[in-house]
């Protein structure tokens, strides 16, 4: 039964499938105020309009973390700070405790007004920790209750998309774009009246634009998208927060341009997302380029060793900005503080690309996240992890240094002037989610992982991986860390490869995967996973697992061929005058051709999706030997760059006009490591 609320000061709740039940602990190790008050207060949340279902209880200090840890439902806290200024201590220390282990809840103190300054207000330590101050001798429950359940109230509205179901609910006419005008163009056709019954009325009537002034306007946002920003902000512990409706491959470029805008020189692991490279041309940027790891058994490349990243940034003291990846698409993730303070004593600027980890924050076990070890810039693809619409993405700002009338000038240089209205609100309900159920929901999902990887080791033939497994030799001081709810199996028992494993799962059991290698596959447990999903999974690779088969050969890993060095700009490159030259042409009159040659665009062998050139690098026998290789037989790699004339495979490279003189040659990082 659905329970419909119209309290429009308490958020615009919408109907709820159960009754919203919110839990409030007072903590406090003196019985008598804890009894009492705890009894005052639900007496009060009985007497008062409840729609969040508050219910207060009382918790000893001891027993805090135990709650935390535990209780789902748990959505604020009341934190006695006694009667002298060492309890008050004591008090902010629990805060802290808190905050590390549940960031989102509210936190309230109980004080009294001898702890106030000399200016008669809180102490500004008190202030940063507590939303709000309550007298130890308080009798205005009726205040306390309304106060706690504003606070919650604030955090569980979503402005922007209550105020996008209001406008469609008040049925205006439309005399403005987008064409369909609410879907009135497709209603009743009879040639496409059926994409509208499939997609649904409110897809249409919520496909809005510029036009609609109460919408706010997300290039230059004043009202509901700003107030769903600073909610994105406090939910994800940033400075600022900028919502994109056209992916984190924008996000990373509009962070780019913001920093090495017109040029400069760029730090960034090889393995980096596509549009790095793609900013790198586009602001004409001197990339210095980092190796990634290979685990050799798996093909799975990792992050980058700390000690190269280091050594890159003592090399290249006028680099401005240091690119990582983390966590990666296989969920290793790097120990990121101090890799951030090495690059900010250096004065380096820090992007970290948490496309893959926008859950991180809201689970005490995912902790710490890039904004909590001190990155510049964060860029998060909210709808990987988390229950946004696809493309739909968050920036994370936190540079002491930020301008931002020059940041939303780069935005603007990307964003759509016709955003997808419904993604924006996805954005505003995915961040309420998480700051709500978002504990609750993470504890829930590791459950699963915990339930799959025990079930997949049991059928003794697949293998759940583990930390140890995937993360490479060179790696193994690094204290790289496992989003656990990325699971890799090992296939390799079963005699198949992980394609065939994929297609087995999609033909016989319905069953997508997320990504496989040579011998692996993936599988994401997200928010939406659910026991009957984990249920047929786990039936599906027990079937299997009877039906092994002997290996015919045992494939091995092709591993990338080593970065070579770049002869000009990427950005002179891809723009320069070209040439196309064929890439088997009897393989070795084609090497012939191609070595020393410099390649005009990014070659990306898919997967790992990681380049093999990119704009201005030299080509060397063995990177063209590795992509004939890639190309040939029935099982050909799926290569982004390559350009097809008549199914022959070509690639782009600069015009010779002589030698480069090594002053136009660039910088190029080593594939040294620190002794």
């Amino acid at each position: 039964m659905g329970v419909e609320l119209t309290m429009p000061d308490l958020g615009n709740l919408c109907e709820q499938r159960q009754p919203l039940e919110c839990r409030v602990a007072l903590v406090s190790n003196d019985r008598d105020l804890s009894s009492s008050w705890v009894s005052a207060l639900n007496a009060t949340a009985a007497q008062h309009e409840n729609p969040y279902g508050l219910r207060f209880e009382s918790v000893a200090t001891s027993a805090l973390e135990k709650c935390l840890r535990e209780e789902d439902q748990l959505q604020a806290l009341i934190i006695d700070g006694g009667c002298n200024p060492d309890e008050l201590k004591a008090a902010e220390q629990l805060a802290d405790r808190m905050h590390a282990l549940r960031a989102q809840l509210n936190v309230f103190l109980v004080a009294q007004d001898s702890f106030l300054n000399d200016q008669g207000g809180a102490p500004a330590s008190v202030r940063k920790r507590f939303d709000e101050l309550f007298d130890r001798r308080e009798c205005n429950f009726n205040h306390m209750f309304r106060l706690v359940q504003a606070f919650i109230a604030r955090r569980a509205s979503t402005p922007f998309a209550d105020t996008l179901k209001e406008y469609v609910f008040s049925a205006r006419d439309a005399w403005h774009t987008p064409g369909h005008s609410g879907g009135d163009s497709l209603r009743n056709s009879p040639w496409v009246g059926d994409f509208y019954r499939f997609m649904g009325e409110h897809v249409f009537n919520t496909d809005l634009s510029v036009s609609v002034q109460v919408l706010d306007s997300l290039l230059e946002p004043h009202s509901v998208i700003q107030e769903a920003q600073d909610l994105a902000a406090q939910a994800f512990g940033a400075e600022q927060t900028f919502f994109l409706t056209n992916g984190t491959s924008t996000a990373n470029k509009v962070v780019i341009q913001q920093i090495l805008g017109g040029g400069g020189k760029i730090i960034v692991d090889q393995a980096c997302h596509k549009s790095v490279h793609h900013a790198i041309v586009m602001n004409r940027v001197e990339p210095v380029y980092l190796k990634s790891t290979l685990h050799p058994q798996f093909g799975i490349y990792g992050p980058v060793c700390r000690a190269d990243i280091e050594l890159a940034l003592d090399d290249h003291p006028d680099a401005g900005l240091l690119v990582i990846t983390s966590c990666t698409y296989d969920g290793l993730r790097y120990d990121l503080k101090p890799i951030i303070d090495y690059a900010h004593e250096r004065g380096v600027k820090v992007l970290i690309d948490e496309a893959w980890y926008a859950h991180g924050y809201f689970h005490t076990e995912l902790r710490p996240t890039a904004l909590e070890c001190g990155a510049d810039y964060v860029t998060q693809s909210t709808h990987k992890m988390l229950s946004a619409f696809s493309q739909a993405s968050m920036i994370h700002v936190q540079d002491p240094d930020f301008d931002e009338f020059r940041f939303r000038e780069n935005l603007n240089m990307y964003a759509s002037t016709s955003p997808q209205y419904s993604m924006i609100a996805s954005l505003d309900v995915a961040r309420k989610q998480m700051v709500m159920e978002g504990y609750g929901r993470l504890r829930h999902c590791a459950q699963m992982v915990a339930t799959l990887r025990r079930e997949v080791d049991a059928t003794g033939v697949f293998r759940a991986l583990t930390l140890d497994d995937l993360v490479p030799v060179a790696l193994a001081q690094d204290n790289i860390r496992l989003d656990p709810t990325k699971v890799t199996i090992d296939v390799s028992g079963s005699g198949y490869s992980g394609k065939e494993i994929q297609v087995k799962l999609f033909d016989q059991f319905g069953i997508q995967v997320e990504k496989t290698t040579y011998n692996t596959v993936t599988v994401l447990v997200t928010l939406g996973s659910t026991e009957s999903k984990l249920l047929r999974l786990v039936h599906a690779l027990k079937q299997l697992a009877r039906q092994p088969r002997k290996r015919s050969h045992e494939c091995s890993t092709r591993q990338l061929p080593e970065f070579t060095h770049l002869n000009c700009l990427p950005a002179d490159a891809y723009f320069s005058e070209t040439e196309e030259l064929p890439l088997m042409d009897n393989g070795v009159a084609a090497e012939k051709k191609l070595v020393g040659r410099t390649s005009a665009d990014e070659i990306v062998p898919y997967p790992p999706g990681i380049p093999v050139l990119v704009p201005g690098q030299e080509i060397s026998a063995q990177i063209v030997q590795f992509l004939q290789q890639l190309l040939q037989g029935q099982n050909a790699t799926e290569i982004h760059g390559l350009i097809f004339r008549s199914d022959e495979p070509m690639l782009r490279v600069m015009q010779q006009t002589g030698k480069a003189s090594p002053e136009n040659k660039v910088s190029n990082a080593g594939n040294r490591s620190k002794k």
